[in-house]
């Protein structure tokens, strides 16, 4: 998938998404509705660096992938789905916690 926005989440200190009316639904709704209303497909990523929360990808012809790691707590992975959510569609969303940062590539 060749990718023209690459948002990844991991520890470190840094960034932070701005809050809005639009809050309430990417915190609420199920993320399973979430993601079809966004066209993103979930899919588990092979990469096992702790510090390696998650991607989203969209590519060129405007498929959005979100790749979460396996093992994590179901917590953890609809916690960060929503974040990368947020931020690779640019939805506004709340502030994330230190040392949590998004890296563009």
């Amino acid at each position: 998938m060749e990718s023209t926005h690459n948002s990844q989440a991991s520890l470190e200190s840094g960034y932070n998404l701005s809050r809005s009316s639009s809050l309430d639904r990417l915190l609420d709704a199920p993320l399973a509705d979430l993601l079809a209303e966004y066209g993103v497909d979930l899919y588990d990523s092979s990469i096992t660096d702790r510090g390696f929360l998650g991607a989203f990808v969209e590519d060129r012809d405007g498929r959005r992938a979100l790749s979460m790691p396996r093992g994590r707590s179901e917590f953890e992975r609809d916690t960060v789905a929503r974040m990368l959510l947020a931020e690779g569609l640019g939805l506004e969303g709340p502030p994330l916690p230190a040392p949590l940062k998004v890296v563009h590539s």
